[in-house]
């Protein structure tokens, strides 16, 4: 591509600094914290995206230059909204090229930091500023008038490991020094189970532990959560798992969704920073110092509350997440890594829980991300549900009756299934045997065994791989990308190795998929990759798009989109509202997540409720509202009164049952757009330049429904065990 991308080429933007000193000597005392050898913090209002070529003219107030030459946006923090931690907007630069008299400045600027780096060897990377809550970078020490301040280091902070949370399988992976290993469990695996148990005498078990006792101790062993987190428990999808798994689902605090084992109640929160709680140790344990910061990786379909739970899971197991990476991309930048690449990939994951599909152009160290999408209840969890039932139907077959048994019995069925659906990636046929599953009426003793083709195993679940190839079209087509554009094809997650899923890649998108990375441990490659570039300017550019449109509830049930499907992040937008009433004393705009037209078809977030205002005719009243998108793709919101430009930020309550939100969607009175718009037709894009623009309208994508598909088919266990209330 040779320095453009497939959309077209990446101009330039002219970058001139200039720096109200009249010489260079406070000059560098002042940016000495802001410069390293490989690149540059430029303090900027409006800083521009990652992947941005500029021009760096940096001078002085006289006009003498100070750096001049070439270089790229890596990432890029954008003002701090009232209420958030204080932080320098700006943007982190890698240097391109630099002449000569510039390249001597910034030495000049680095040795005063103590640098190892020893005079004339190769520019080392740029460490960029510090966390926020880390304060300031050095420490001044005063000194004799005329002296140039002595400056001393930070104490250098945790390394930071890559973590893949995974539904079934957890894996945990560090880089240091352009080498990345995955580290291993305790009991010497590579991954983890993500399973969370109590033991009969009361001893917390996580890991291998748990996953070790499942079968004689179900009611009191927690697994495949990952799916659950993040959503309320009125929600369709958690009501249709509630007799898919073995230990209680309840309702948490304020309408969460927690799980009952053990005698007590724990949020899902709580069990995911259990999981993250032992691979912290496992990481401490293994580069023998301790560990407090992660990059961790969730799925891409996951929708802002999902985010946000892994980040508080993070909070609770001790960790301080850099940053939350969706799966798929991840994936693409362990398959890039070390290698000079100009592709167009395509990552098909499908995992133990969830579906992810992304297309990533990669150019370099440079990942863009230009469309994604997903279903987070489509897995291989999914594929084991149909060979239980099948083995179930084949038992009943053969003895006129199902085999009436415990859940004990039932979690021995659920594992002969899953070894039957591995050991058939690799034979043509396989049996499942469970003996002494149940009793005859006639007192006899009865195995459960069953023997199974793969020809059977792809009629039984042909329909779920399907469903995944729908998800590819999709993501495909939302970008008009053509099957013949894609370079490569890459397998992640485990269920990926299922023959019958290369043979439909090959089919549809006419090439064999690549097998350059390693289906289960490639995502925790790619977050530890990424962790060691939080630190490292000159390693991988990621430009990330939202997996999911974010918008508001309108009268009739319908919703408007305000951030679309595959928006670049970060990313801002405005919504106006206005009071519809005379004298009304509140405004209230519900927000809701999906590709659908529908708000019903979308997964609601919360209600934006501004109170205490001002009386007046209707109308009079007005705000602008904001909604932010950080790098991550976690949502903040801010509402401005357009009268006062009084600014706060805030809170999204979710108080609201989906009786009370079905009557004010459908009841209550449309909100007045600005005068000059269509009706409805309020979204407002804010640019570069401040001014706001109306978006072009985008086709709406139909929400594939994961928790409807659920409904539809109970399954045996769901029949057998019955609706818990």
């Amino acid at each position: 591509m040779s320095g453009e991308n497939r959309r077209g080429p990446r101009v330039a933007i002219g970058l001139g600094v200039r720096i109200a000193y009249g010489s260079a000597s406070p000059t560098i005392d002042r940016h000495t914290v802001n410069v390293s050898r490989g690149g540059i913090f430029v303090r900027s209002r409006e800083p521009q995206p990652p992947g941005t070529p500029v021009h760096l003219d940096i001078s002085l107030l006289g006009g003498s230059k100070v750096i001049r030459g070439t270089g790229v946006v890596v990432w890029s923090t954008a003002p701090s909204a009232p209420g958030e931690p204080p932080h320098e907007p700006g943007m982190g630069i890698r240097f391109e090229a630099l002449d000569p008299a510039s390249r001597a400045a910034v030495d000049e600027i680095v040795s005063l930091q103590g640098s190892a780096d020893a005079p004339g060897e190769p520019p080392q990377p740029y460490e960029g500023p510090p966390p926020a809550d880390e304060g300031a970078q050095v420490e001044v020490q005063p000194v004799a008038s005329g002296t140039r301040a002595a400056r001393r280091p930070r104490p250098r902070p945790s390394k930071i490991i890559g973590i893949d949370l995974g539904t079934t399988n957890s894996c945990v992976a560090i880089a240091e020094n352009g080498k990345v290993r995955v580290l291993e469990s305790k009991e010497g695996y590579r991954t983890t189970p993500s399973v969370v148990a109590y033991d009969a005498e009361g001893r917390r078990l996580v890991g291998h532990a748990a996953k070790g006792q499942m079968v004689v101790n179900p009611r009191n062993t927690v697994y495949g959560s990952k799916r659950l987190v993040g959503r309320p428990f009125n929600s369709p999808t958690v009501q249709a798992c509630r007799d898919r798994f073995h230990y209680d689902i309840i309702e948490g605090a304020g309408g969460s969704t927690a799980v009952r084992f053990a005698g007590r109640d724990f949020s899902l929160e709580q069990v995911a920073a259990l999981v993250l709680g032992e691979i912290r140790e496992v990481a401490s344990q293994a580069v023998g110092e301790p560990i407090s910061r992660a990059v961790v990786t969730v799925p891409a379909y996951y929708n802002d509350h999902q985010r946000n739970a892994v980040r508080e899971a993070g909070r609770l197991a001790g960790l301080q997440i850099e940053r939350i990476v969706n799966e798929p991309t991840a994936a693409a930048i362990a398959f890039g890594f070390g290698k000079t690449l100009q592709r167009r990939v395509l990552v098909y994951d499908l995992g133990g829980g969830t579906f992810d599909a992304s297309v990533l152009e990669i150019e370099g160290d440079v990942y863009e991300v230009v469309s994604t999408g997903g279903d987070t209840f489509l897995g291989g969890v999914d594929f084991d549900a149909q060979l239980v039932d099948h083995l179930v139907w084949k038992f009943t077959e053969r003895h006129g009756f199902p085999p009436a048994t415990d859940r004990a019995g039932w979690q021995r069925i659920r594992d002969a299934a899953e070894e039957l659906k591995v050991a058939l990636s690799e034979r043509e046929s396989a049996a499942a045997r469970v003996p002494f599953i149940c009793q005859a009426p006639d007192g006899q003793q009865l195995d459960l065994d069953v023997t199974v083709t793969r020809a059977e195993l792809e009629q039984l679940t042909g329909s779920l791989v399907e469903r995944t190839i729908d998800v590819c079209r999709e993501v495909l087509a939302a970008r008009g990308i053509a099957s013949a554009e894609l370079d490569d094809v890459l397998l992640v997650g485990g269920q990926s190795r299922m023959p019958l899923v290369s043979r439909r890649i090959r089919e549809v998108f006419g090439k064999d998929p690549t097998k350059g990375i390693h289906p289960d441990e490639a995502v925790a490659i790619g977050a530890a990759v990424l962790a060691e570039s939080e630190t490292r300017i000159d390693s991988v550019v990621l430009i990330d798009v939202l997996a999911i449109g974010i918008g508001v509830g309108l009268p009739g049930g319908r919703m408007a989109q305000v951030l679309p499907r595959n928006t670049r992040l970060p990313a801002r937008k405005t919504y106006e509202i206005a009071t519809v009433k005379d004298d009304q004393p509140e405004l209230d705009l519900a927000v809701f997540q999906g590709d659908s037209q529908k708000a019903s078809e979308c997964e609601y977030l919360g209600t934006l409720r501004l109170t205490g205002l001002a009386p007046g005719p209707k109308g009079s009243v007005r705000f602008s509202v904001e909604f932010a998108l950080g790098p991550e793709g976690i949502l903040s919101v801010s509402a401005t009164n357009v009268a006062t430009q009084e600014r706060t930020v805030v809170q999204l309550a979710t108080l609201d049952t989906p009786e009370s939100l079905r009557e004010k969607l459908q009841l209550g009175e449309a909100p007045t757009p600005p005068k000059g718009s269509r009706p409805y037709d309020v979204a407002h894009e804010t640019g570069a330049d401040g001014t706001s623009r109306t978006p072009a309208p985008t086709a709406a994508v139909p929400e594939r429904g994961p928790a409807a598909e659920e409904a539809k088919r109970p399954g045996f266990l769901g029949r057998f065990f019955g609706k818990r209330s």
